[in-house]
């Protein structure tokens, strides 16, 4: 199988230096106050488009180049494809599941044209990482109170879901595969077998990125697993990097990137919230707090990419850029040959 030259130069630039990935799209297209009509653009689709984010690949790619574009200006190293949501499963409730391949195609050529015009530029290397978020379907918990046995989606489904997806970010262009904000470690599994598969069936390294996001201060993810479970549960997929988005700040965050730091083998990659949202669902935290928190996790060697999710903006990476400067990075620990297993916690098989 022919390796990745993208994953072997991004290897080789975390060795030098704390990388940046982005910081949240989301936060970045509300700024814009789209009407329906913007999202929808020309097409005839019966439902309403308002919140479908990744249709705007389509109708408004101006808007999706400009923010990539900014958190580019601000220092990332990585930029994240506005993709998602851009499944079958997620894209059923805007009746636009025949565009999910559009998207996703348009989506990574809008993030590859970026980071090429800026390696261009400077000389020094962007990347670009598919996104893949879990769907609005878990298949380790039931939807029925009345049934815990039911699930709304099978395994081999949700494996096809991300394959399609898988297929077309390569596609358009993308250097990883970036499976994010993981809920359910099972639908992180069914997404890594797609990877897989579809790697077997190119013949070309597909480097992953793994995300969980913790939902409890305990924690754990919403089917249970602790951060070192979790960890356990996908290192057989080699990723390119783990790490921890979404859900809280960084302060708040802090516990949880120290236990991952400790036991990973792969790059650790953190990108948290601007802080906890206030009443009206804003996120209030400033760059320099956010920047301040990055630096302590910079000075303790705990990350070798930072970047934001929920409420960040290019202000936000730009603060940690200035925070990581010129301080080592993370190194990984050598890989633990013993069995490592997990249900919801984590157990060593000791010889």
């Amino acid at each position: 199988m022919k390796k990745s030259e993208a994953a072997a130069l991004f290897r080789q630039q975390a060795k030098e230096r704390i990388l940046l990935t982005d910081g949240a799209a989301g936060t970045m297209i509300q700024r814009y106050k789209l009407t329906e009509a913007d999202y929808r653009g020309s097409y005839d689709l019966p439902s309403d488009q308002k919140g479908n984010n990744d249709l705007l690949v389509l109708t408004k790619p101006e808007v999706v180049d400009e923010y990539t574009r900014q958190y580019l200006d601000a220092g990332s190293d990585i930029v994240s494809t506005n993709t998602f949501n851009a499944n079958i499963i997620s894209q059923g409730d805007y009746d636009a599941v025949h565009l999910v391949r559009d998207m996703n195609l348009a989506a990574s050529r809008i993030a590859r044209k970026a980071a090429d015009d800026y390696a261009a530029k400077d000389g020094r290397p962007r990347f670009v990482a598919g996104a893949i978020g879990p769907t609005n379907k878990t298949l380790s918990l039931s939807p029925d109170v009345n049934d815990p046995g039911f699930r709304a989606v099978d395994f081999d489904t949700m494996r096809d879901v991300y394959q399609d997806q898988v297929a077309a970010l390569m596609d358009g262009g993308c250097d990883f595969i970036l499976i994010e904000t993981i809920f359910d470690t099972l639908n992180a599994k069914a997404a890594i077998m797609a990877v897989f598969e579809e790697q077997a069936k190119r013949g070309v390294e597909i480097p992953m990125m793994l995300s969980m996001t913790i939902t409890d201060m305990s924690g754990r993810n919403l089917s249970g697993h602790s951060v070192e479970a979790f960890w356990y549960a996908v290192r057989h997929a080699h990723p390119l990097t783990v790490g921890l988005n979404c859900a809280f700040g960084a302060d708040l965050l802090r516990p949880h990137v120290q236990v991952l730091s400790g036991i990973a083998d792969a790059l650790v990659m953190i990108y948290p919230n601007a802080g906890l949202p206030n009443d009206l669902g804003q996120y209030d935290e400033q760059p320099h707090t956010t920047g301040g928190f990055i630096e302590d996790w910079a000075d303790t060697q705990l990350v070798n990419v930072v970047g934001g999710c929920c409420g960040s903006t290019p202000p936000h990476i730009a603060a940690m850029a200035k925070a990581v400067a010129g301080k080592p990075p993370r190194q990984p620990h050598a890989h633990d040959h013993r069995m490592k297993l997990a249900g919801l916690d984590p157990f060593t098989m000791v010889a």
